[in-house]
Protein backbone atom coordinates (compact mmCIF):
# COMPACT_ATOMS: atom_id res chain seq x y z
CA UNK A 1 0.00 0.00 0.00
CA UNK A 2 1.94 3.62 -0.84
CA UNK A 3 0.27 6.89 0.29
CA UNK A 4 -2.23 7.65 -1.89
CA UNK A 5 -4.40 4.20 -1.23
CA UNK A 6 -3.92 5.10 2.56
CA UNK A 7 -5.07 8.91 1.81
CA UNK A 8 -7.90 6.76 -0.48
CA UNK A 9 -9.06 4.74 3.11
CA UNK A 10 -8.52 7.07 5.43
CA UNK A 11 -11.95 8.89 3.54
CA UNK A 12 -13.51 5.59 3.28
CA UNK A 13 -13.27 4.87 6.97
CA UNK A 14 -13.96 8.65 7.72
CA UNK A 15 -16.93 8.54 5.77
CA UNK A 16 -18.40 5.14 6.68
CA UNK A 17 -18.05 6.02 10.61
CA UNK A 18 -20.19 9.56 9.50
CA UNK A 19 -22.77 7.45 7.77
CA UNK A 20 -23.03 4.63 10.67
CA UNK A 21 -27.23 4.62 11.03
CA UNK A 22 -26.77 3.01 14.50
CA UNK A 23 -24.89 1.53 17.39
CA UNK A 24 -24.50 -1.92 15.66
CA UNK A 25 -23.30 -0.18 12.58
CA UNK A 26 -20.42 1.90 14.43
CA UNK A 27 -19.66 -0.71 16.06
CA UNK A 28 -18.64 -2.72 13.09
CA UNK A 29 -16.67 0.33 12.13
CA UNK A 30 -14.71 0.38 14.46
CA UNK A 31 -13.69 -3.36 14.44
CA UNK A 32 -13.00 -3.03 11.06
CA UNK A 33 -10.77 -0.52 11.12
CA UNK A 34 -9.41 -0.31 14.66
CA UNK A 35 -10.01 -3.53 15.76
CA UNK A 36 -7.44 -6.01 16.86
CA UNK A 37 -7.32 -7.86 13.44
CA UNK A 38 -9.12 -4.33 11.63
CA UNK A 39 -7.21 -2.57 9.02
CA UNK A 40 -5.08 0.05 10.26
CA UNK A 41 -2.53 -2.75 12.52
CA UNK A 42 -1.87 -3.94 9.18
CA UNK A 43 -1.47 -0.78 7.78
CA UNK A 44 1.03 -0.07 10.62
CA UNK A 45 2.82 -3.39 10.05
CA UNK A 46 3.45 -2.20 6.21
CA UNK A 47 5.35 0.92 6.95
CA UNK A 48 8.52 -1.00 6.92
CA UNK A 49 8.07 -1.54 3.29
CA UNK A 50 7.08 2.24 2.61
CA UNK A 51 9.73 4.18 0.74
CA UNK A 52 11.68 5.96 2.42
CA UNK A 53 10.96 9.27 0.39
CA UNK A 54 6.53 8.75 1.60
CA UNK A 55 7.63 7.00 5.02
CA UNK A 56 7.34 10.27 7.38
CA UNK A 57 3.76 11.33 5.42
CA UNK A 58 2.32 7.37 5.30
CA UNK A 59 2.91 7.21 9.57
CA UNK A 60 1.13 10.52 10.08
CA UNK A 61 -1.46 9.99 7.79
CA UNK A 62 -1.90 6.16 9.52
CA UNK A 63 -2.50 8.20 13.22
CA UNK A 64 -4.27 10.98 11.99
CA UNK A 65 -6.85 8.45 10.66
CA UNK A 66 -6.93 6.39 13.63
CA UNK A 67 -7.46 9.94 15.69
CA UNK A 68 -9.98 11.10 14.10
CA UNK A 69 -11.69 8.05 13.56
CA UNK A 70 -11.68 7.52 17.21
CA UNK A 71 -13.10 10.81 17.84
CA UNK A 72 -15.95 10.44 15.37
CA UNK A 73 -17.12 7.00 16.97
CA UNK A 74 -17.08 8.27 20.27
CA UNK A 75 -19.16 11.54 19.48
CA UNK A 76 -21.51 9.00 17.80
CA UNK A 77 -21.73 6.58 20.43
CA UNK A 78 -23.04 9.51 23.03
CA UNK A 79 -25.32 10.43 20.44
CA UNK A 80 -26.45 6.93 20.37
CA UNK A 81 -26.92 6.54 23.99
CA UNK A 82 -28.59 9.97 24.59
CA UNK A 83 -30.94 9.04 22.26
CA UNK A 84 -32.13 5.59 23.77
CA UNK A 85 -32.12 7.42 26.95
CA UNK A 86 -34.78 9.76 25.32
CA UNK A 87 -36.64 7.25 24.01
CA UNK A 88 -36.93 5.71 27.42
CA UNK A 89 -38.11 8.99 28.83
CA UNK A 90 -34.79 9.96 30.42
CA UNK A 91 -34.62 14.04 30.57
CA UNK A 92 -30.79 14.43 30.65
CA UNK A 93 -30.60 17.74 31.36
CA UNK A 94 -31.99 17.34 34.84
CA UNK A 95 -29.44 17.22 37.98
CA UNK A 96 -28.70 13.36 39.64
CA UNK A 97 -30.71 12.45 42.71
CA UNK A 98 -28.08 12.21 45.70
CA UNK A 99 -27.99 9.02 47.51
CA UNK A 100 -27.50 9.61 51.42
CA UNK A 101 -24.58 8.03 52.31
CA UNK A 102 -25.35 4.86 54.97
CA UNK A 103 -24.46 5.25 58.66
CA UNK A 104 -23.60 3.39 61.33
CA UNK A 105 -25.69 0.38 62.93
CA UNK A 106 -26.90 1.54 66.62
CA UNK A 107 -25.17 -1.81 67.16
CA UNK A 108 -21.88 -0.76 65.65
CA UNK A 109 -22.20 2.83 67.25
CA UNK A 110 -22.64 1.85 70.86
CA UNK A 111 -19.95 -1.02 70.42
CA UNK A 112 -17.80 1.82 69.38
CA UNK A 113 -18.27 3.82 72.25
CA UNK A 114 -18.13 1.30 75.07
CA UNK A 115 -15.06 -0.05 73.11
CA UNK A 116 -13.29 4.09 73.34
CA UNK A 117 -13.98 4.53 76.70
CA UNK A 118 -12.43 1.21 78.22
CA UNK A 119 -9.35 1.83 75.77
CA UNK A 120 -9.20 5.50 77.41
CA UNK A 121 -8.41 3.18 80.67
CA UNK A 122 -5.99 0.66 78.86
CA UNK A 123 -7.68 -1.99 77.92
CA UNK A 124 -6.89 -3.10 74.60
CA UNK A 125 -9.35 -5.08 72.43
CA UNK A 126 -9.24 -8.84 71.76
CA UNK A 127 -10.93 -11.27 69.68
CA UNK A 128 -11.83 -14.82 68.78
CA UNK A 129 -13.58 -17.65 66.75
CA UNK A 130 -17.33 -17.62 67.08
CA UNK A 131 -17.37 -21.59 67.18
CA UNK A 132 -15.64 -22.95 69.86
CA UNK A 133 -14.49 -25.74 71.78
CA UNK A 134 -16.53 -26.92 74.92
CA UNK A 135 -13.46 -26.55 77.31
CA UNK A 136 -12.99 -23.04 76.22
CA UNK A 137 -16.24 -22.09 76.38
CA UNK A 138 -17.18 -24.07 79.41
CA UNK A 139 -14.42 -26.14 81.20
CA UNK A 140 -12.20 -23.22 81.58
CA UNK A 141 -14.35 -20.83 83.01
CA UNK A 142 -15.06 -23.44 86.08
CA UNK A 143 -18.81 -24.04 84.38
CA UNK A 144 -19.69 -27.42 86.43
CA UNK A 145 -20.46 -30.51 84.28
CA UNK A 146 -24.38 -30.44 85.28
CA UNK A 147 -25.09 -26.55 84.84
CA UNK A 148 -27.96 -25.60 82.46
CA UNK A 149 -26.09 -23.72 80.02
CA UNK A 150 -24.65 -26.63 78.87
CA UNK A 151 -27.43 -28.25 77.56
CA UNK A 152 -28.80 -28.60 74.30
CA UNK A 153 -32.06 -26.76 74.61
CA UNK A 154 -29.29 -23.90 75.43
CA UNK A 155 -26.24 -24.43 73.17
CA UNK A 156 -26.01 -24.73 69.73
CA UNK A 157 -23.45 -27.71 69.41
CA UNK A 158 -22.08 -28.82 65.97
CA UNK A 159 -21.79 -32.23 64.77
CA UNK A 160 -18.30 -32.61 65.63
CA UNK A 161 -18.72 -31.67 69.16
CA UNK A 162 -17.66 -27.88 69.18
CA UNK A 163 -20.54 -25.16 69.67
CA UNK A 164 -21.16 -21.73 68.94
CA UNK A 165 -20.05 -19.61 71.90
CA UNK A 166 -22.72 -18.69 74.17
CA UNK A 167 -20.83 -15.85 75.06
CA UNK A 168 -17.28 -13.77 74.18
CA UNK A 169 -15.65 -15.26 77.44
CA UNK A 170 -13.57 -17.89 75.83
CA UNK A 171 -11.69 -14.97 74.30
CA UNK A 172 -10.36 -14.21 77.75
CA UNK A 173 -8.89 -17.70 77.83
CA UNK A 174 -7.58 -17.68 74.97
CA UNK A 175 -5.83 -14.61 75.40
CA UNK A 176 -4.65 -15.72 78.93
CA UNK A 177 -3.20 -18.70 77.62
CA UNK A 178 -1.01 -17.26 74.56
CA UNK A 179 -0.11 -14.24 76.93
CA UNK A 180 1.37 -13.87 80.02
CA UNK A 181 0.03 -11.02 82.45
CA UNK A 182 -0.76 -8.37 83.14
CA UNK A 183 -3.54 -8.95 80.74
CA UNK A 184 -6.22 -5.95 80.73
CA UNK A 185 -8.60 -6.86 77.38
CA UNK A 186 -12.11 -5.95 76.34
CA UNK A 187 -13.45 -8.75 73.40
CA UNK A 188 -16.96 -7.71 72.09
CA UNK A 189 -18.23 -9.75 69.54
CA UNK A 190 -21.34 -11.87 68.61
CA UNK A 191 -22.90 -14.93 70.83
CA UNK A 192 -25.35 -17.44 70.28
CA UNK A 193 -27.81 -19.17 72.38
CA UNK A 194 -30.89 -21.18 71.93
CA UNK A 195 -33.75 -18.30 72.94
CA UNK A 196 -36.91 -18.16 71.13
CA UNK A 197 -36.91 -14.14 70.07
CA UNK A 198 -39.17 -11.86 71.24
CA UNK A 199 -39.16 -8.74 71.77
CA UNK A 200 -35.84 -8.79 74.40
CA UNK A 201 -34.61 -12.20 73.41
CA UNK A 202 -32.73 -12.66 70.45
CA UNK A 203 -30.58 -16.41 69.05
CA UNK A 204 -28.05 -13.90 67.95
CA UNK A 205 -26.61 -10.99 69.65
CA UNK A 206 -23.68 -9.12 71.00
CA UNK A 207 -21.76 -8.43 73.93
CA UNK A 208 -18.36 -6.96 75.37
CA UNK A 209 -16.53 -8.63 78.28
CA UNK A 210 -13.75 -7.25 79.84
CA UNK A 211 -10.93 -9.16 81.63
CA UNK A 212 -7.91 -7.13 84.59
CA UNK A 213 -5.52 -9.75 85.47
CA UNK A 214 -2.62 -8.24 87.77
CA UNK A 215 -0.71 -8.46 91.29
CA UNK A 216 -3.44 -6.81 93.79
CA UNK A 217 -6.23 -6.24 91.95
CA UNK A 218 -9.06 -5.89 94.10
CA UNK A 219 -13.07 -5.67 93.92
CA UNK A 220 -12.32 -1.66 94.70
CA UNK A 221 -10.69 -1.51 90.99
CA UNK A 222 -13.78 -3.48 89.59
CA UNK A 223 -16.38 -0.65 91.04
CA UNK A 224 -14.32 2.11 90.23
CA UNK A 225 -14.16 0.82 86.54
CA UNK A 226 -17.20 0.19 85.97
CA UNK A 227 -18.19 3.58 87.94
CA UNK A 228 -16.07 5.38 85.32
CA UNK A 229 -17.45 3.85 82.56
CA UNK A 230 -20.70 4.44 83.79
CA UNK A 231 -20.17 8.14 83.68
CA UNK A 232 -18.50 8.11 80.74
CA UNK A 233 -21.61 5.85 78.99
CA UNK A 234 -25.00 7.37 80.49
CA UNK A 235 -23.46 10.80 82.29
CA UNK A 236 -21.68 12.97 85.03
CA UNK A 237 -24.88 11.73 87.41
CA UNK A 238 -25.62 8.80 86.51
CA UNK A 239 -25.48 6.54 90.21
CA UNK A 240 -24.23 2.46 90.26
CA UNK A 241 -25.30 -0.42 92.40
CA UNK A 242 -23.68 -3.66 92.97
CA UNK A 243 -25.77 -6.59 94.03
CA UNK A 244 -24.69 -9.66 95.08
CA UNK A 245 -25.29 -12.62 92.75
CA UNK A 246 -23.45 -16.05 91.21
CA UNK A 247 -21.85 -16.63 87.94
CA UNK A 248 -19.17 -20.14 87.75
CA UNK A 249 -16.10 -18.20 86.48
CA UNK A 250 -16.18 -14.88 89.60
CA UNK A 251 -15.87 -15.19 92.92
CA UNK A 252 -17.38 -12.56 94.49
CA UNK A 253 -19.90 -12.21 91.73
CA UNK A 254 -22.06 -8.62 91.37
CA UNK A 255 -24.71 -7.22 89.27
CA UNK A 256 -24.64 -3.67 88.16
CA UNK A 257 -27.37 -1.34 87.67
CA UNK A 258 -27.44 1.97 86.54
CA UNK A 259 -29.45 4.74 87.65
CA UNK A 260 -32.90 4.84 85.36
CA UNK A 261 -31.94 7.72 82.36
CA UNK A 262 -35.44 8.24 81.68
CA UNK A 263 -36.24 9.00 85.63
CA UNK A 264 -32.89 9.96 86.83
CA UNK A 265 -33.75 7.28 89.60
CA UNK A 266 -37.01 8.48 90.48
CA UNK A 267 -39.34 5.17 89.40
CA UNK A 268 -41.01 4.77 86.23
CA UNK A 269 -42.49 2.47 83.59
CA UNK A 270 -38.85 1.93 82.11
CA UNK A 271 -37.47 0.95 85.29
CA UNK A 272 -40.10 -0.88 86.63
CA UNK A 273 -40.51 1.81 88.97
CA UNK A 274 -37.52 0.83 90.68
CA UNK A 275 -34.69 3.74 89.29
CA UNK A 276 -32.41 0.93 88.55
CA UNK A 277 -31.59 -0.83 85.17
CA UNK A 278 -29.36 -3.83 85.25
CA UNK A 279 -26.79 -3.51 83.10
CA UNK A 280 -23.91 -5.84 83.75
CA UNK A 281 -22.47 -8.70 85.40
CA UNK A 282 -19.01 -8.74 86.79
CA UNK A 283 -16.78 -10.35 89.50
CA UNK A 284 -13.56 -11.45 90.59
CA UNK A 285 -12.16 -14.18 88.59
CA UNK A 286 -12.70 -17.24 89.95
CA UNK A 287 -9.16 -19.32 91.64
CA UNK A 288 -10.04 -22.51 89.21
CA UNK A 289 -10.18 -20.06 86.37
CA UNK A 290 -6.39 -19.09 86.74
CA UNK A 291 -5.34 -22.56 87.06
CA UNK A 292 -7.12 -24.24 83.86
CA UNK A 293 -5.02 -21.52 81.98
CA UNK A 294 -2.00 -21.72 83.75
CA UNK A 295 -1.62 -18.66 85.89
CA UNK A 296 -0.88 -18.53 89.41
CA UNK A 297 -3.70 -17.74 91.66
CA UNK A 298 -1.28 -17.12 94.66
CA UNK A 299 0.64 -14.11 93.13
CA UNK A 300 -2.57 -12.91 90.39
CA UNK A 301 -5.91 -12.01 90.96
CA UNK A 302 -8.52 -10.22 88.36
CA UNK A 303 -11.88 -9.04 87.83
CA UNK A 304 -14.03 -9.55 84.55
CA UNK A 305 -17.01 -7.93 83.76
CA UNK A 306 -19.46 -8.67 80.41
CA UNK A 307 -22.31 -6.75 79.51
CA UNK A 308 -24.93 -7.13 76.56
CA UNK A 309 -24.23 -4.79 73.56
CA UNK A 310 -28.73 -4.78 72.49
CA UNK A 311 -29.70 -3.83 76.08
CA UNK A 312 -27.35 -0.66 76.25
CA UNK A 313 -27.99 0.55 72.74
CA UNK A 314 -32.32 -0.03 73.52
CA UNK A 315 -31.63 1.64 76.50
CA UNK A 316 -30.01 4.85 75.29
CA UNK A 317 -32.10 5.10 72.21
CA UNK A 318 -35.01 4.48 73.76
CA UNK A 319 -36.28 1.09 71.46
CA UNK A 320 -38.75 -1.66 72.45
CA UNK A 321 -38.23 -4.50 70.66
CA UNK A 322 -34.84 -6.16 69.66
CA UNK A 323 -35.99 -7.70 66.62
CA UNK A 324 -35.53 -3.88 65.18
CA UNK A 325 -31.96 -3.77 65.55
CA UNK A 326 -32.00 -7.02 62.93
CA UNK A 327 -35.22 -6.38 60.43
CA UNK A 328 -32.99 -4.06 58.39
CA UNK A 329 -35.72 -1.80 57.76
CA UNK A 330 -34.47 1.34 56.45
CA UNK A 331 -36.72 4.00 58.13
CA UNK A 332 -35.94 2.57 61.43
CA UNK A 333 -31.96 2.37 60.88
CA UNK A 334 -31.88 5.82 59.32
CA UNK A 335 -32.79 7.61 62.84
CA UNK A 336 -29.44 6.37 63.82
Amino acid sequence: MNLQDLIALKEKALNEAQTAADAAALEAVRIAYLGRKGKLPEIMQELRNVSPEERPMFGKTANELKNELTDIIKAKQSSFSDGRAAAAGFDLTQPGQWQGLGTRHPITQITDRITQIFQTLGFTVADGPDVETVWNNFDALNTPADHPSRDEQDTFYLKNGDLMRCHTSPVQVRYMMAHKPPVRIISPGRCYRRDTPDATHSANFHQVEGLFVDEHVSLADLKGTLSYFARELMGPNVKVRFRPHFFPFTEPSVEVDFTCHVCQGKGCRVCKNSGWIEILGAGMVDPNVFSAVGYDSSTLSGFAFGMGIERITMILYGIHDIRNLYENDVRFLSQF
